[in-house]
């Protein structure tokens, strides 16, 4: 049965006061079976189509089969909408829905104090307190009273409100998510269309389900509106945003895109030969719907296999991609030295996650920069770009594929599985203002010398198999200078070792410098690379606004560096280094520039929260720290 308001619950509602507030940040959390990512991906696309900033951070358990109930077994769906550009998903939670009482224990800490709290209170029996280590049930012992607490029983309403329905208990009870996902939208001022308009799509052709999902969605809307249980609603105004066409976007389906638009730009068909990996996984899904642009995936026994079909793709004239994670790239690394000695293009997307060995698999790090950096053996220099952002993965990606085009050289692509998985609005660019990426092979068989180089780039030249009278050799076995021959000669080889660094050095000649975001030079510098530029930013922002001088710069290129980071380093008496590390960006750097920066290492498979980095500005700038 569904809940609908009387004549008497009308003039109580007029007692409801709406709050407009500039932004909120909403955790769901429950089990994986739960529905909590589907949940907060709607909160998020019906936020963003209301013209809402966002950004989001979903939480996926680290076992695929994790008992119920058990804290590994948690899933959580994090989303921070705003009226105003933001940068990160929020520190802390305003909100949190806890499905059960593991998902409670997990996410309580971070619930800002007297934080709205929903709690399903079906759930708290004493089987599921015990899985959860509670001795006592938290909603009894006063342990919640920092927090507005509303317990709500979302199973039995669910069951009440599909009491007709011709759907089976156990799929009655998985629409329980959309019961709270209703409460949510009801409290925040959401509309139900958008969601309405999806379930009917998602389930077609299984119109029991969307019928049972939306009726459920409506009681939890209906519900909140009926009991009066919240006293304020409250609202989130479009952003101010520059003019242009948006749409939400995850970082993996981005950085897809991204390869997509270069292969259009380039003229050249794309392929992909990829291994499933988590968090990588995702781009194979996503190039697989691009048949019709002319894109190739192919899904390989093994990482080894995966690395060699690209490179096999790049000698026959394609724009060719490997996606895999820190593992997966560690099993390429002699076959990205086989590509380095050929000197063909190749983007080898590295989504970085928790490790050593299998280590977190569903939790992000920062860890795999000195492995793009120095793990293959020989002098193996490779140029690595990294995204920033879930939408900065679409000009990462672009970026990559110039470089590794323009140099005949393979590119390392760093992301990790806060970019990956997060999203973001992201503004559509102009077809125009994309990259000029086209290139002629070499067809002229006068004077071919396959190891002959552009006097600008030192590329070599790129030559389709069959292209008649260029035939020449490849394979790992080092080159003569010229002829491509195999040569044992001691200065050929250290001729080629220089030829090959000193390509990837003059990547520096087509790459910006690095700008300063603030005063030019000072007393401190925030310097990050990849996903912690939002809390970077958003600390640096919050620390100008209390008075302090503080510069901030960001690097997406990290091999090269650009040309002035030297001396951008020399204008600051202090140069912090945030990372998800233990400090492998602040030890390059060190060695390279002999400026002793201060790292500062989070390794927790979590992002940075703006406040982590506040804390450490003010502990720099003044000996404060504040919480």
């Amino acid at each position: 049965m569904s809940i609908e308001a009387s004549e008497s619950t009308e003039t109580r509602k007029k007692s409801v006061v709406t709050e407009r507030v500039a932004e909120v940040v909403i955790r769901f959390a429950g089990d994986s079976g739960d529905g909590m990512q589907l949940t907060g991906g709607q909160l998020t696309n019906t936020s963003a189509l209301l013209g809402n900033d966002l950004a989001t951070l979903p939480d996926f358990p680290a076992e695929i089969r994790a008992p119920a109930g058990t804290l590994p077994g948690v899933s959580a769906f994090q989303v921070r909408i705003a009226n105003y550009d933001i940068h990160t998903p929020g520190d802390a939670p305003d909100v949190l829905v806890a499905m059960n009482p593991a998902a409670l224990k997990k996410s309580l800490e971070d619930l800002k104090a007297n934080g709205i709290l929903i709690v399903n209170t079906d759930e708290f029996k004493a089987r599921n307190l015990k899985k959860a280590g509670y001795e006592v049930n938290p909603l009894e012992d006063h342990s919640l009273d920092g927090y507005r607490v509303y317990q709500v029983g979302l199973s039995t309403m669910t069951r009440r409100t599909l009491e007709d329905s011709p759907l089976d208990s156990r799929s009655r009870d998985r629409c329980k998510n959309f019961f709270a996902l209703g409460m949510v939208y009801w409290l925040y001022s959401r509309p139900l269309d958008t969601t309405v308009r999806w379930l009917e799509t998602k389930f077609a052709k299984k119109p029991d389900v969307a019928r049972a999902n939306i009726r459920v969605m409506k009681a939890g809307y209906n519900y909140c509106d009926i009991t009066q249980a919240f006293q304020t609603r409250y609202e989130v105004e479009a952003a101010h945003l520059p003019a242009g066409t948006y749409r939400n976007v995850m970082g993996n389906a981005a950085l897809s895109i991204g390869l997509v638009a270069a292969s259009r730009r380039s003229g050249l068909p794309l392929f992909l030969g990829s291994y499933p990996i988590t968090p990588a996984s995702d781009i194979l899904h996503e190039l697989s719907r691009f048949k019709h642009f002319g894109v190739t995936t192919f899904q390989a026994e093994d990482e080894i296999a995966a690395i060699c079909s690209a490179i096999g793709a790049s000698y026959g004239g394609a724009l060719a991609v490997t996606a895999t994670s820190g593992p997966g790239l560690a099993l390429k690394a002699e076959a990205l030295g086989l590509a380095v000695m050929v000197e063909l293009p190749l983007v080898v997307v590295n989504v970085q996650r928790g490790g050593p060995s299998t280590g977190l698999p569903t939790k992000t790090e920062q860890a795999d920069l000195l492995q793009a950096m120095f793990g293959r053996n020989g002098e193996c220099p490779i140029p690595i770009v990294s995204a920033s952002s879930p939408a900065d993965a679409f000009d990462a990606a672009m970026e990559a594929c110039r470089i590794a085009i323009r140099y005949m050289v393979p590119v390392i692509l760093l992301s990790d599985g806060y970019i990956a998985n997060g999203s973001e609005p992201w503004r559509l660019p102009e077809i125009e203002d994309l990259p000029d990426l086209r290139l002629d092979f070499h067809t002229d068989g006068e004077d071919f010398m396959p190891y002959q180089r552009d006097e600008k780039t030192l590329a070599r030249p790129w030559v389709v198999p069959g292209t008649p009278g260029l035939e020449h050799r490849v394979g790992g076995l080092e080159k003569d200078h010229l002829t491509g021959d195999v040569s044992y000669e001691a200065e050929n080889h250290e001729k080629m070792i220089h030829l090959r660094a000193e390509k990837v050095a003059r990547v520096a000649d087509s790459i910006p410098d690095v700008e300063v975001d603030g005063d030019a030079r000072g007393d401190l510098l925030v310097l990050g690379w990849g996903s912690t530029l939002g809390a970077i930013t958003g600390a640096v922002n919050v620390a100008r606004q209390e008075g302090l001088r503080v510069s901030r710069a960001h690097l997406r290129h990290l091999n090269p560096f650009p040309k002035n980071l030297g001396d951008v380093l020399g204008a600051f008496d202090k140069v912090l280094v945030p990372e998800m590390n233990l400090g492998q960006l602040a030890f390059i750097l060190r060695a390279k520039y002999l400026v002793d920066v201060i790292s500062f290492s989070k390794v927790q498979g979590k992002p940075f929260f703006r406040s982590d980095i506040l804390n450490k500005i003010k502990e720099l700038e003044g000996g404060i720290d504040v919480h």
